[in-house]
């Protein structure tokens, strides 16, 4: 398994964990060089984010993998972990409903092939 799918699976098993609602895993590696996958997931409530950022952040660190950066921790409406190739986006549902990244991205791929 290479570092990219061990990464991926990590923090896939972490959402899980928590209960994470509707994980989506773009494969953006053809349509940008900022990341190979964007990880979209949403929480219920502003508790379960945080305890989804949480998660993802401890496992990822017990296996070795440091984040690049970390964004909107306080308002936990959006959180982002930059894992350099992995970029983990977690909203509270509201949130993710009104920017909709995976609409974005999808009309992105469809413009650019």
């Amino acid at each position: 398994m290479s570092d990219l799918e061990n990464k991926l699976s990590i923090i896939k098993a972490a959402i899980e964990d928590k209960k994470g609602i509707d994980m989506e895993v773009l494969d953006i590696s053809n349509m940008t060089t900022i990341a190979d996958y964007f990880v979209i997931v949403s929480g219920s409530s502003s508790t379960q984010v945080t305890a989804i950022i949480d998660e993802i952040e401890s496992k990822m660190f017990l296996a070795g993998f440091d984040k690049v950066n970390k964004e909107g921790y306080t308002s936990a409406r959006w959180i982002l972990l930059d894992y350099d190739d992995i970029i983990v986006h977690v909203f509270h549902k509201d949130e993710r409903e009104f920017y909709n990244l995976e609409r974005l991205w999808s009309q992105y791929e469809r413009n650019n092939n």
